[in-house]
């Protein structure tokens, strides 16, 4: 029957690609204009999640017991029974026994929360309250402030060891001010903007692997004749992670040295000629960029309880008191502000990971 006889003919919509007009086509992605393109979505569980860290470390103290870093130094100082050896590849293993289990499993929940915004802002801002020290630090600094107004120095120097290492009893009022005032300006960098910067760049794997390479620095990383080789690896692994945190806490505290009546210009003069000569790559800058802040002069030979060490002095003026303390914690303050906008306008700028 000729009438059921199926042409052999190809229709037009069998026509291969190759003979279809371009113009006739659907416009392949790469040829639309960018501005023709759906915005891409951004990354904002860990944007939001430093902010609410941030906002929570302001308001709700650290627990007195319990709290994750003080039990991360513990298993530290357990374990470093049985790794200590007087010797660099022994520090080497500490560290990486302690520091690369932590990032791991910091990176594997990241991951797994991916898919669950609120849930990854949630573990992102807990874990950033747990690892900030921003609102310690000022309340710690602020007390021992109180305490010299008060010319009570034996008070000031029980408040001293919560800033820093060095022994108080061996401290006037005017060298435990200017203690108090280099603790702010190097704990601004460790304490607040280096979690920000990498809890921005790498979320909570960035938050917990910087706090323990940060917090075996404090335990280990000393000059001590115990420490001196095994604490190498982890005094080098916290200059190299600080290294951009610190050069933007210097940054920050040079732009808003006006707010605490201070000089620009002067902090960024102090920063560039004096920030060298300190024997740390990152407290350098910060204690020089506040010290030209302030107007004060700090450095100057430090006494800690393994020994002297011969530090230069930073800045112009005389040495910090009381109400210097406290334009240091206001300028603390300011540059954590600044870090934190910093931080997260970057992770939103940035591809969504």
């Amino acid at each position: 029957m000729p009438w059921l006889q199926v042409s052999a003919c190809p229709s037009r919509s069998s026509r291969p690609l190759a003979d279809v007009p371009r113009w006739r086509l659907a416009p392949r992605p790469e040829d639309v204009p960018r501005w023709r393109l759906a915005p891409r979505p951004r990354s904002t569980a860990v944007a939001l999640g430093l902010v609410l860290g941030l906002a929570t470390d302001t308001f709700v103290a650290d627990p007195r017991r319990a709290h994750p870093v003080a039990g991360f130094g513990r298993a530290a100082a357990l374990l470093e029974r049985g790794t200590w050896r007087p010797s660099r590849r022994a520090g080497v293993l500490h560290v990486v026994a302690l520091v690369v289990p932590l990032t791991c499993a910091g990176a594997w929940l990241d991951r797994r929360l991916r898919r669950h915004p609120w849930a990854r802002g949630g573990l992102t801002a807990v874990t950033s309250w747990a690892v900030l020290g921003s609102a310690s630090l000022a309340r710690e600094a602020s007390a021992l402030a109180v305490e010299l107004d008060r010319t009570d120095l034996p008070a000031a120097r029980l408040r001293l060891p919560a800033l820093c290492g060095r022994d108080p009893q061996l401290l006037d009022a005017a060298g435990l001010a200017r203690a108090a005032v280099e603790s702010v300006a190097e704990n601004t960098a460790d304490a607040a903007v280096a979690p920000l910067v990498w809890g921005a760049l790498a979320g909570t794997a960035g938050l917990v692997g910087y706090r323990a390479v940060n917090t075996l620095d404090a335990m280990v990383g000393h000059r001590s004749e115990r420490y001196l080789a095994f604490g190498w690896a982890a005094a080098r692994l916290d200059d190299l992670l600080t290294l951009l945190p610190a050069r933007l806490t210097a940054v920050l505290a040079v732009a808003f040295a006006p707010a605490v009546g201070g000089s620009s210009a002067r902090a960024w003069r102090v920063w560039r000629r004096d920030a060298g000569a300190h024997p740390s790559p990152n407290a350098g800058p910060c204690e020089a960029a506040f010290a030209g802040a302030l107007g004060n002069r700090l450095g100057g030979p430090t006494v800690y309880p393994y020994g002297c060490s011969q530090r230069p002095w930073l800045g112009e003026g005389g040495d910090p008191g009381p109400a210097d303390v406290r334009r240091a914690v206001r300028l603390s303050r300011l540059v954590t502000l600044g870090a934190v906008g910093l931080t997260t306008g970057a992770r939103l700028a940035a591809r969504p990971r």
